[in-house]
Parts: C-alpha cells; sequence; structure tokens
C-alpha cells in the first residue's frame, strides 16, 4: 500500500455550489447517507433500504430494503452498500446480497465510488479515502485529505469528494496523485453532504443527511469533458 500525503502548496478558493434542484424525503425514511447513479436513475440509501428515483420526475421507482448506513455504488451490474463493518455485493433486480467484504473502516466509513474496476472509499473521520479491491477488500491505496471525508465520487478522470463539518459542508475536487485540493463549492449554511455521485456529466447528487434529501448540484463547466 503506498499512502499519498497532502500537501498544500495553494489550497483552491470556494466558490458557491450551484443546488438546481431537491428530491425527497422519500416515504419512510428520515435520512440519506449513500448515494449512486445506475446510467440512468438514483439510488439513495435511508438506513434500512435501498430507494430507487427517477430524476426527471422525483418519484421513487423501486425499494429494496437492506441495511444501507453509508455509502453506495454501482459498477454496472451489481449495486455496492456499506452497511456497518462490511460492503455488500448487491442484485439490482432481485435485492439479493451476492458477496460481502470487509469495510476498511470497520465500521467508520462514509463514502463509496466505483471507478477503473476498484472501489474507493471515504473514511470519515481518519480524512482519508481509500482504493480496495472489490474481491477481497484489500487496501490498495491511501489518498490523504484535511477535511472529513463524506461522499465519494469519480467523473472523468477526476476525483472529488463531499466534507461535512459542523454546519459548513463543501465538494472538493482533489489531485488523486497529491491530495492537493483543486476545486471547492460551498453548499448553502446548513446544508450537508452524507453520499456523493455524479451522473457521469453535468450533475452531481448529493445526500442530504438527516434532511432526508437528495441534492442535484451543478458541476463546474471548466472541469467538465
Amino acid at each position: 500500500m503506498t499512502d499519498t500525503s497532502l500537501h498544500h502548496p495553494a489550497e483552491a478558493s470556494v466558490r458557491p455550489a450551484e443546488v438546481v434542484r431537491e428530491y425527497g424525503p422519500f416515504a419512510g425514511a428520515s435520512r440519506v447517507h449513500g448515494v449512486t447513479h445506475d446510467g440512468g436513475q438514483v439510488w439513495a440509501a435511508t438506513g434500512t433500504a435501498l430507494v430507487r428515483f427517477d430524476p426527471a420526475s422525483g418519484e421513487p421507482s423501486r425499494t429494496l430494503p437492506c441495511a444501507s448506513d453509508a455509502g453506495t455504488a454501482f459498477d454496472g451490474v451489481h449495486l455496492y452498500q456499506i452497511a456497518e463493518a462490511r460492503i455488500d455485493k448487491i442484485d439490482p433486480a432481485t435485492g439479493e446480497v451476492v458477496a460481502s467484504i470487509p469495510a476498511p473502516g470497520h465500521g467508520s466509513d462514509s463514502g463509496l465510488a466505483w471507478a477503473e474496476g476498484s472501489l474507493w472509499v471515504g473514511q470519515y473521520r481518519d480524512r482519508r479515502i481509500h482504493q480496495i479491491d472489490p474481491a477481497s477488500g484489500a487496501v490498495l491505496r491511501t489518498i490523504e485529505s484535511n477535511r472529513f471525508v463524506t461522499g465519494v465520487t469519480w467523473v472523468d478522470g477526476e476525483l472529488w469528494h463531499g466534507t461535512w463539518e459542523g454546519d459548513q459542508s463543501e465538494l472538493r475536487r482533489v489531485d488523486p496523485a497529491t491530495g492537493t485540493v483543486l476545486d471547492r463549492l460551498a453548499m448553502p449554511e446548513g446544508t450537508g453532504i452524507s453520499g456523493l455521485e455524479s451522473d457521469g456529466d453535468a450533475l452531481f447528487y448529493c445526500g442530504g443527511g438527516t434532511s432526508g434529501t437528495v441534492r442535484a448540484v451543478r458541476r463546474p463547466k471548466a472541469t467538465r469533458g
């Protein structure tokens, strides 16, 4: 494992995040933890279920009962869901857990993303992001942050993560090789980010924690391919 330490030559200045839409709260769900996007619809982890909803209408289209108390990811076929100290691999058609691996934080994990054949797991208070083997859970690489790490996502080769400390929350783009902060988008005061996922294009979907909502945030044009 290679640890990549964070240096601070000149941290990016912060600018306001553009929140374009809010979804939820969803029936029977008071929290949103993880968030993922399956190429068409959004999945939100609510603690006791994964709720899939249509981002155009905002209407829920599916509910899978399962433990879901932190990050969520989708590899194109299966969902991955942090549940306490493990990561479950779930068949989205049936809700069946087809495999499980240990989570690297042993219960202190936060965000979850899929990219380049690996899972990327946020460590909230440890301020780290681990790249792990999706079959074994082995840690392959660690990226350090200087803020609490909540949601994690990759888009067009960019690594973004959410932060949430007190009443302040940001979306941060970081250099995956050095951890240097390249972009900062500040959420409205009192608005937190729990889960995070890109739609692969112009939007980020941000879990809103105890608000029970998911917020769509505009991805800066300058970083789009």
